[in-house]
């Protein structure tokens, strides 16, 4: 059975789940104002990798993930830029699909804008202030941490300990210094929405507690992010749910920082890297494998040494991959010792190290079996190599290392007829799709050339 560490109760726990053999689980999704990070994409695979391990291991998972279209951020940027702050959204979510394309992140079961439930936040707020957890102010409402039993759970901290350290933010007219924007009334120029209150727009916090309960229910299965998300925006939703009388996430987990020369990768340090700069420089799954290699609520480093040498692993699989092509086929049953031990570290909070380890032992053994011409060993274990890569969402290249595959060739093709018709939104997609199978296409006089990446 799988075990996670649980951030709200600060322990590695049974992952029991609502219903046998499903899943719910809500992944806080990008505020889309920039290309995404190199911290974005590492919790889009920690959580696809265990998306991908919950459905091998036989569940129906039902992945939610938002997309925040109204933000600060964003209306900050569109006004610096002279632009509708719609073209800043729609432009960024594009290139945050074409980026998970790229690192091979499966697309969410449902993926909610911000903007779409606008309505039902208004709801939300109301009954809070009906109920007196909520307050107005002359700019906007705000929620009153003190009406909300055990608010501080995912901080890890009590109410009294974080008004202690905490500084007042925002309005002065807050009653605690934890207390926290609901709904920010409308100043010029910003994209505005009808409330009782008065038109403005919603804060951030709201929006996952209103999107997560009404696509997954009350008590869903698993609400994951990344670690700087835990507090104060997941505790933060956690309030708006406890303080209407609603069961939220039955289970919190939260990835670990990316580091570069170790140090927390952010934009305030100046080592902000743009995953599609990665990605036109690297195979994709290159940084799966990275994220493989660390366990996911430890730091990973990022850097030129780190991928290049995920990259040279990547090399070792496709290469015996390629090699054992012939010995695998429908009814080859995997080598059972190997594909418990795999299991075991799986189950184990999630311990991507250790199964990789078991990844590469068995590559190994195949490789021993294959040079003393023990065809049967070498397929039991080479179909355990198969299955763990296919638990993990890491893609084998089995075809020849020489020219491109007939599938590339025919997407390229594709392509180039989407140029010639001048759609170009399907152009885009055929690209993304050749960089997901570890191609870059490159348009010359000569016409499309293909190279493979890294």
């Amino acid at each position: 059975m799988l075990h996670l560490f649980d951030t709200a109760q600060g322990r590695v726990v049974p992952f029991e789940t609502n219903e046998p053999n499903k899943v719910s689980m809500y992944v806080c999704g990008p505020t889309v104002y920039g290309p995404p990070h190199l911290g974005h994409g590492r919790f889009s695979l920690v959580f696809d990798v265990l998306r991908r391990y919950l459905e091998w291991s036989g569940y129906e998972v039902r992945y939610v993930s938002n997309i925040t279209d109204i933000d600060d951020k964003i209306i900050d940027r569109a006004q610096r830029e002279g632009r509708p702050w719609q073209d800043i959204t729609t432009k960024c979510e594009s290139i945050w699909f074409k980026a998970m394309d790229g690192i091979g992140v499966k697309r969410p079961t449902v993926t909610p804008h911000a903007t779409e439930y606008v309505e039902r936040m208004v709801e939300l707020i109301a009954e809070l202030l009906a109920s007196d957890k909520a307050y107005e102010t002359s700019d906007g409402v705000y929620l009153d941490c003190s009406t909300v039993p055990g608010y501080g759970l995912l901080a890890r901290q009590s109410l009294d300990s974080l008004l202690a350290g905490a500084r007042v933010e925002g309005s002065d007219e807050k009653r605690n210094p934890t207390d926290f924007a609901l709904w920010k009334k409308a100043k010029p120029g910003e994209p505005t929405w009808p409330a009782p209150w008065g038109d403005g727009r919603p804060g951030w916090h709201t929006e996952c507690v209103v999107m997560s309960l009404d696509l997954l229910g009350e008590g869903f299965d698993l609400h994951g992010g990344g670690q700087d998300l835990a507090f104060p925006h997941h505790e933060n939703e956690r309030a708006q749910a406890i303080a209407v009388g609603k069961t939220f996430a039955r289970h919190w987990a939260h990835n670990g920082f990316v580091e570069v020369e170790g140090e927390k990768m952010s934009k305030s340090l100046g080592n902000f890297t743009n995953l599609l700069d990665l990605l036109d420089r690297h195979d994709g799954r290159a940084y799966r494998m990275l994220v493989l290699r660390s366990h996911y609520r430890s730091p990973v480093e990022v850097t030129e040494a780190t991928i290049a040498d995920a990259e040279r692993s990547l090399d070792r699989l496709d290469a015996f991959a390629r090699r054992s092509l012939e010995l695998v086929d429908a009814a080859t049953v995997a080598d059972p010792a190997t594909m418990e031990q795999f299991r075991r570290a799986m189950d184990d909070d999630l311990n991507t190290a250790g199964a990789l380890d078991q990844l590469f032992r068995a590559v190994r053994s195949a490789n021993t079996a294959l040079d003393a011409e023990d065809d049967a060993t070498a397929a039991a274990l080479a179909a355990a190599v198969r299955e763990m890569c296919r638990a993990f969402g890491l893609a084998l290249r089995e075809e020849d290392s020489g020219g491109p595959p007939v599938e590339v060739l025919i997407l390229a093709e594709q392509r180039a007829a989407a140029r010639a018709a001048k759609d170009f939104g399907a152009a885009d997609r055929i690209r993304s799709e050749l960089s997901s199978l570890g191609w870059l296409v490159e348009d010359s006089p000569q016409g499309p050339q293909l190279r493979r990446k890294g």
